[in-house]
């Protein structure tokens, strides 16, 4: 199923983007460190205050068709350590547009003075949309003659351990492997879900009294296909600006920045340096986020704890 697309680039872009989307079906991120409840439901409710997380991702810029996704994410503690959070995602590649809604529910054990184990579960819906007026055919197919639209249960699980210092975390945002058809008489599946695991994990090093230092990493692997791992090192300055690199491996290389505005907002960018062909389509992606804190005035806040 070839789409030839109206602008010439829009040839290129399909094709590239269903190579890619073949190995790698969920949104990626390169400010995933700040935004790890939308892969594990163990994060929510570890910041012990209500926290708002928003980010918009446009993935290689010039070519049409390409990656733009934008996630939300609530979450909070409650009481007899629960955490509960909301995750919303949507996201869009060529003429099909993903939604995802799932509630967060994570359980905290404290397992020593400064090591906390919390065991997370996520459920909702995704809801799969695909288009086919975007794109011109390149000969009259059956399969495009009605569009796509399906509504899929999503459950998944993981578990987060952390301290002040630390985290690693292991997940699957989802167990369920459902499959696309084609919505036509013969119902035959065209396309199949897979199974997506994350293995999480960073430590934060205290340089001096106002530099920190944290590198960490996110694994992704996908059933049927190889290992991708995004590597990064931030550093935090006087508790207010940071400053990075990542490289996501045989993929991009990126910069990242932030700055806390104020005690309760922070905002962060990450450029990505395509390494692959696709640099000489695209002029890199850009992700921006936002984050507001609801920290209560009574609360006394040593640092940030950096993730």
């Amino acid at each position: 199923m070839i789409f030839k697309h109206i602008i010439q680039k829009g040839l290129i872009a399909i094709l590239l983007i269903s190579a890619v989307g073949y190995s790698q079906q969920d949104p990626q991120y390169t400010q995933y460190m700040y935004n790890t409840m939308s892969v594990n439901p163990g994060y929510a409710g570890s910041l012990d205050h209500l926290v708002v997380n928003a980010l918009h991702r446009s993935q290689w810029i010039g070519l049409d068709g390409a990656p733009k996704t934008q996630t939300l994410g609530v979450h909070a503690p409650l009481k007899n350590n629960v955490g509960l959070g909301l995750s919303i995602i949507n996201d869009n590649l060529g003429p099909a547009n993903e939604t995802f809604v799932d509630a967060n529910f994570s359980y905290t054990i404290q397992t020593s003075d400064k090591n906390k184990l919390a065991f997370g579960l996520k459920a909702g819906a995704r809801f799969f949309d695909v288009d086919f007026s975007k794109g011109l055919s390149q000969d009259p197919d059956p399969l495009l003659a009605q569009n796509l639209n399906e509504v899929f249960l999503t459950i998944g699980g993981g578990f987060f351990y952390y301290s002040e210092k630390w985290y690693v975390g292991l997940s699957v945002p989802n167990f369920m492997t459902n499959e696309y058809y084609d919505n036509n008489a013969t119902f035959k599946p065209i396309d199949k879900e897979r199974l997506h695991y994350y293995l999480i994990g960073g430590y934060v090093f205290d340089l001096n009294d106002k530099v920190k230092f944290k590198p960490a990493v996110l694994a992704k692997a996908v059933s049927g296909a190889p290992w991708i791992a995004d590597f990064s090192a931030n550093f935090l300055f006087n508790e207010k600006f940071t400053a990075g690199v990542a490289y996501r491996w045989d993929d991009s290389v990126s910069a990242l920045a932030g700055f806390q505005i104020t005690e309760n907002l922070n905002i962060g960018y990450a450029y990505d340096h395509t390494t692959t062909n696709l640099r000489h389509y695209s002029n890199g992606t850009h992700e921006f986020m936002l984050r507001y804190e609801f920290i209560k005035k009574t609360t006394i806040i040593k640092s940030p704890r950096f993730f």
